[in-house]
């Protein structure tokens, strides 16, 4: 009786197994790396929706591209695991041996499993996860190597989200504020919302390839002096003729393209209203879209690139942000309306954090670094990532062309002084080189 039972089991198993619609050819369908493309666009979009700031952004990102990564890089020998290579990332979680995945699908359930995590609008990543899925099934897989390759993505998801913990995000969520200071050199809240200073304890986050934050202090601002023949008078009135000079209206283009500023508030009379926009580190990561699609990038490659750039972006951040809050240098637009004119506004709304470097010049030639190592020099492209926030695209022949353009944008935007600008860039490209020299994926 009970070899009875077996037989009857194993004929209704061999007939679902014969019956199970499933195209051959899947595993090629489902390395169509628009799927993980599309994917990082949607935690862009959550991003923007949800107004997380430039350095948490950042930090959204890193951990989202790595998850994805790791998931991917059994696919394929010549990747090699980041273990080992960001700081205390460790036994990642390994396919089961003998076992056929669908790694693509795995990247995509880890990409989207810390992505939901890291957001505020989780129904948002829920529904594009349920799509997604769907479109993943709908490639006529087997049923047991879908749900494998979907649990072990997850379970990498899960790992670089109990990693992420150890970074100390959570404790400086309840560190004190900033402490505005009667020193007329420092950093004071800027028009019209006058917000506190956004992350000043940034430089306690952990970094994941840098020895620390402080490993590229940049040097020192110009001394605050608001005597006419002081270097730093000559600074602030550079920035305060920017606009007047040269092409008024391409100037006023690279400010705006560059802007990248994620909550821009208006006010008309008793009326206010925001409008939300790409981060400057979203920006590049629409960027590295475009590079992979233009270069016609496989899978593996678009994960590396988007992990590398995320990685570069997230120190960079932390490097930054760690002078920011040393140096606490004040804002053109405070020193303009007391000392020069009262009446005078930036083009650009100025972003609630000190002066010094410049945020998007450092994150720009890191992110820049790290594209050129994927791709090379002089890779033309065409940046159309802000055309749906109403901005023409603009056309670069290398990644640090576009990177040198979003470092002077800030001058002629009227937020940063000349030093920023060249002295970010330097610590930009120290931080990018390093990222390069330092983490090993392939073929960079």
């Amino acid at each position: 009786m009970r070899f009875t039972n077996f037989l009857a089991g194993l004929t209704l198993l061999l007939f679902t197994v014969a019956c199970e619609d499933v195209d051959p050819n899947y595993q090629e369908a489902a390395h169509n790396p628009e799927f993980y493309h599309r994917s990082v666009k949607q935690l862009t979009d959550v991003i923007v929706h949800d107004i997380f700031s430039p350095p948490v952004a950042s930090r959204i990102y890193v951990y989202a591209a790595v998850a994805g990564y790791q998931a991917m890089v059994n696919d394929n020998p010549e990747y090699q695991s980041l273990e080992g290579q960001l700081t205390e990332l460790k036994d990642v979680p390994k396919p089961e041996a003998g076992q056929e995945y669908c790694y693509p699908l795995a990247s995509v359930a880890a990409y989207l499993t810390v992505g939901k995590a890291l957001i505020f609008s989780e129904d948002k990543m829920d529904e594009f996860r349920t799509q997604i899925m769907d479109e993943f099934k709908a490639l006529k897989m087997p049923k047991a190597v879908f749900e494998r390759s979907v649990a072990y993505g997850d379970a990498v998801g899960q790992h670089i989200l109990q990693w992420s913990k150890g970074d100390k995000y959570a404790q400086t969520r309840t560190f004190p504020k900033y402490s505005i200071s009667d020193d007329p050199a420092t950093w004071q809240p800027t028009p019209p919302d006058y917000m506190d200073g956004i992350e000043p304890h940034w430089n306690e986050i952990r970094t994941l390839v840098l020895d620390s934050a402080q490993q590229f202090i940049p040097p020192p601002p110009t001394p605050f002096n608001t005597d006419k023949n002081s270097q730093f008078y000559k600074e602030t009135m550079e920035v305060y003729n920017a606009l007047k000079e040269g092409d008024h209206e391409e100037r006023m283009a690279i400010a705006k393209f560059w802007d990248c500023n994620p909550y821009v508030s208006h006010h008309t009379g008793h009326v206010m209203f925001a409008t939300k926009k790409i981060t400057p580190g979203g920006h590049w990561i629409g960027i590295t879209a475009i590079a992979c699609r233009k270069a016609g990038a496989d899978f593996s490659k678009c994960t590396q690139a988007y992990a590398l750039t995320s990685i570069a972006l997230f120190d960079a951040f932390i490097s930054c942000w760690d002078e920011k809050y040393r140096s606490n240098l004040i804002r053109p637009e405070t020193v303009i309306n007391r000392y020069i004119d009262e009446d005078w506004l930036p083009a650009l709304q100025t972003p609630p954090f000190p002066e010094y470097t410049s945020g998007h010049s450092v994150i720009s030639r890191a992110a820049a670094t790290a594209l050129t190592s994927i791709f090379g020099d002089n890779f033309a492209y065409h940046d159309n990532v802000e055309e749906e926030f109403g901005l023409n695209p603009r056309d670069f022949n290398s990644f640090l062309e576009a990177s040198s353009e979003a470092a002077i944008s800030r001058m002629y935007g009227g937020i940063h002084y000349r030093p920023a600008i060249d002295n970010g860039v330097a610590q930009g490209e120290k931080v990018g080189k390093y990222v390069v020299a330092n983490v090993h994926m392939q073929g960079q």
